[in-house]
């Protein structure tokens, strides 16, 4: 059941909701972005519509409410050992189709990737419910229709679509029905969904092993700087180290942190010894580029990139990941030709 909301009953209805919930959605902040002049679309908590950016693509992922870049798990003592308090209230979180994937994504790993659920994961993966901002175009670099993520038809508590002043709201449970029939008309509402991609990707079905040596490597070699930028921003980039914080000479009272880690820095597969894998920048891209369309399938039926074209946005050496992904099913298939 859908309902239309003029511009103040939209912003009332996000004011009541944050008496009880707390809102945490995509946001300008003026002047914040590479340079001084740039401004950023970046997650933060709001208490009005106003404030909540609709029309933008954000630059960063919603995922740092679920694993932020640093987060404390627990603080220890010689006696006694404390989870770090946590925000007790729900929150809703404002996404576009592509993320509320990427969602399925996060829980896939930290939830149904062996016989334990991550408990620090899954305490604020609860909390949690989603609202789907509408599409009604396609954004530079994304390829989320060639990737299926492009429409959500289920996931989400309700949905927002803004047309000049009125907003049409797709609402999935009875929870929020009363507040939004208070402040709206009843109507059919589906939420806008993209149905054309500028950037279009073919991924291949199978990735041989010969793959793994091909020369199409060699050139991320020379261009990647390995800054990390395109894990930070990914909306499926679940990878972390831990880091133990002493506040003693002796080692017995401290915090132990989970803290973002990207496969495209030095310093990730480090291992005692001094040994290092995947040494070049070419052998981390292609670490990276196959667990997003071939490992993690081949693991769980279906890909790990949600084509959201982040990566590609924020590149400073104008790596297109989508552009690895062609050249990648390109040489399968010139492989494929050369053995028939």
């Amino acid at each position: 059941m859908g309902y239309v909301l003029k511009k103040e009953a939209f912003d009332q209805v996000i004011r009541e909701l944050g008496k009880t919930y707390r809102i945490y959605a995509p946001v300008v902040k003026t002047g914040e972005g590479r340079f001084t002049d740039v401004d950023v679309v970046r997650y933060d908590f709001v208490g009005s519509a106003e404030e909540i950016e609709l029309d933008k693509k954000s630059d960063y992922a919603f995922k740092e409410l679920l694993t932020p870049l640093s987060e404390t798990l627990f603080y220890f003592t010689e006696n006694a050992v404390k989870e770090a308090d946590k925000d007790p209230r729900e929150a809703l979180v404002f996404l576009r189709s592509c993320d509320l994937h990427a969602v399925k994504r996060l829980d896939q790993i930290y939830l149904a990737n062996g016989r334990e659920q991550d408990p620090f994961y899954k305490r604020v993966r609860d909390q949690l419910h989603f609202v789907l901002i509408g599409c009604a175009g396609s954004f530079d670099n994304c390829f989320c229709v060639d990737m299926g993520t492009n429409r959500s038809e289920s996931g989400y508590v309700f949905s927002v679509d803004r047309s000049g002043e009125d907003y049409f709201c797709d609402v999935k449970e009875d929870a929020f029905r009363a507040l939004f029939a208070a402040e709206g008309a009843e109507a059919d509402v589906t939420p806008r969904y993209v149905t054309e991609n500028p950037v279009h990707v073919s991924v291949p079905e199978t990735v041989p092993v010969s793959i793994y040596k091909h020369e199409l490597w060699d050139e991320y070699t020379a261009r990647c700087i390995n800054c990390g930028r395109c894990n930070f921003v990914c909306p499926t980039c679940t990878c972390y180290t831990m880091q133990d914080v002493f506040y003693t000479d002796n080692g017995r009272v401290g915090e132990r942190r989970r803290v973002g880690a990207s496969c495209m820095v030095d310093g990730y597969t480090n291992v005692a010894g001094g040994g290092q894998y995947r040494r070049t920048n070419g052998e981390r891209m292609r670490f990276k580029v196959l667990h997003k369309i071939h490992d993690f399938r081949k693991r769980f039926g279906y890909d790990m990139c949600v084509g959201c074209g982040r990566c590609d946005d924020v590149c400073p050496e104008y790596i297109s990941f989508s552009a690895c992904i062609n050249k990648v099913e390109k040489a399968v298939r010139e492989e494929a030709a050369d053995h028939e």
